[in-house]
């Protein structure tokens, strides 16, 4: 998804930028125009089929929203899907009654042909929206949300932003019925060259080895994975000039898949994670687990055509875009790579660095946090009290929280906090002065501990945002003020 300006001023790979501002990096509050954006029905073609899935439009035809520097997040939200939703503005921090949730007891999902406002200051980066009420995320009620800083505006580069999602034509009703209902068992479903081996139904259990024991991977068997709703048969072409820099807003919308980001042998800068900065590091190979995203500077000074692909952890299955200059011709990339992907890790995150990190402080209260759940049994939760019967982390406003999460499970699980942005802190007990997020790996049997400030009262959620997880019980909430 491109947006309106193509070339803009280029501030310099170092990102030294003098008079950077701090976090939390909010819209300047000027007058808005209010939007509409309008949560629908949809058909699109998916491996020469039709699909019937949702999406979130904004009133100029686009998929997502796309906000100019200096505007609030003025919207009015129009449910045309038929049912009720709700849309969870991710990586956004309003007050808790317009977060987009109706678990915390704030507000109700909206009915069919409801409209609901919604009015912020909105957060700069490249966040996205998706439903927050059963399993309809799964069906593509999601979409970007970027809000532009001004020095975006005037950056002598292409902006693009690449939605991935993974993609099923089963209901996800059945899905999770299927995962459920007693027919996954034990952890190694592998061969042992690592491929995955589908069940029967559709469902996918998963193993890597992990010391003497097997990592779960893959939940799900999907049909084909997406980039802008779009696979490898009918990649989205990204034109460029010669010589052009393009800011790429990479967004892992996939319900329950991790991606590995190959560019081949082309570096990449990495400038933002979930929509903050980060001092800038380059290289070729990016992991990105569920609800993050990653801001990549691609040069194509003396190249004619890079593919970005993203490949699925423990499979051959991957989708992508092409960047190309203007009248390059164009390859084709199959769907299926040679080889399957490892699983996704902490490699990026041991060396990502805050541009804006937290104020140095200590730590007003810690609290440690359990993952516990299993693929056989197909349940999951936070601290052996699955949702709704949770142990909330109650803690009080104005105080510096650490949080340490115990993956005590053998698979991979990405947390979110809603609310809030926090600053990783430490990996498996390694102090960290890492990235600002609102969504981290926790890989299996280890512990990543994040810290935040306590400044916006509510009951927050904090859940894994792999969706049948959290549907199954992984969720529970911060509360305070």
């Amino acid at each position: 998804m491109s947006t309106l300006l193509s070339r803009r001023t280029f501030v310099g790979a170092s990102l030294a930028l003098a008079g950077s501002v701090a976090l939390p990096r909010f819209a300047l509050a000027q007058q808005s125009t209010p939007r509409t954006l309008v949560a629908e029905r949809r058909v699109i073609d998916v491996l020469g089929k039709p699909a019937n899935v949702f999406g979130i439009r904004d009133q100029d035809g686009r998929q997502g929203l796309f906000l100019p520097a200096g505007e609030r997040f003025l919207v009015d939200l129009e449910n045309q899907i038929g049912t009720e939703t709700i849309i969870h503005w991710h990586g956004q921090v309003p007050d808790p009654a317009q977060d987009g949730v109706s678990d915390t007891g704030y507000v109700s999902p909206l009915a069919a042909d409801e409209t609901r406002s919604f009015d912020f200051p909105a957060r700069s980066g490249t966040h996205w929206m998706h439903s927050h009420h059963g399993l309809q995320e799964q069906s593509l009620l999601a979409a970007p949300l970027v809000v532009y800083t001004a020095e975006d505006e005037n950056a002598d580069m292409q902006d693009e932003t690449v939605l991935l999602h993974d993609f099923s034509f089963r209901a996800p009703d059945e899905i999770l019925s299927e995962l459920t209902g007693g027919q996954s068992g034990g952890h190694d479903m592998h061969n042992m060259s690592g491929s995955a081996m589908p069940m029967d139904g559709g469902m996918m259990m998963g193993g890597m080895d992990h010391g003497m024991m097997s990592m779960d991977l893959n939940d799900v068997a999907y049909d084909a994975f997406l980039a802008n709703d779009r696979t490898l048969e009918d990649p989205q072409i990204i034109r460029t000039e010669p010589d052009g820099r393009v800011r790429l807003r990479l967004i892992n919308g996939a319900t329950a898949s991790a991606f590995w980001i190959n560019l081949g042998d082309t570096e990449a800068t990495v400038l933002a994670v979930d929509g903050n900065d980060v001092e800038p590091i380059t290289g070729n190979r990016f992991p990105m687990t569920p609800a993050q995203r990653l801001d990549l500077l691609i040069d194509m000074k003396g190249k004619s055509v890079v593919p970005v692909l993203a490949q699925v952890e423990g499979l051959a299955d991957r989708t992508g875009v092409i960047i190309a200059v203007n009248g390059a011709e164009i390859p084709k990339i199959s769907r299926m790579a040679e080889q399957v992907e490892a699983p996704v890790d902490l490699s990026l995150e041991e060396k990502l660095v805050s541009r804006h990190p937290l104020v140095s402080r200590a730590a007003d209260r810690t609290i440690q946090t359990m993952i516990m759940g299993s693929m056989a049994p197909y349940a999951w939760n936070l601290d052996n009290a699955p949702w709704p019967n949770r142990r909330p982390l109650t803690v009080a406003e104005g105080e510096r929280v650490t949080l340490e999460i115990m993956n005590h499970s053998m698979m991979a699980h990405p947390m979110h906090l809603h609310g809030h942005h926090f600053q990783v802190t430490s990996l498996n007990g390694r102090a960290l002065n890492g990235a600002v997020r609102d969504t981290v790996l926790v890989p299996p049997m280890a512990t990543v501990g994040i810290s935040f400030d306590a400044d916006n009262p509510g009951r927050w959620l904090f859940h894994c945002h792999n969706l049948y997880h959290m549907a199954t019980g992984m969720m529970t909430e911060v509360v305070y003020g």
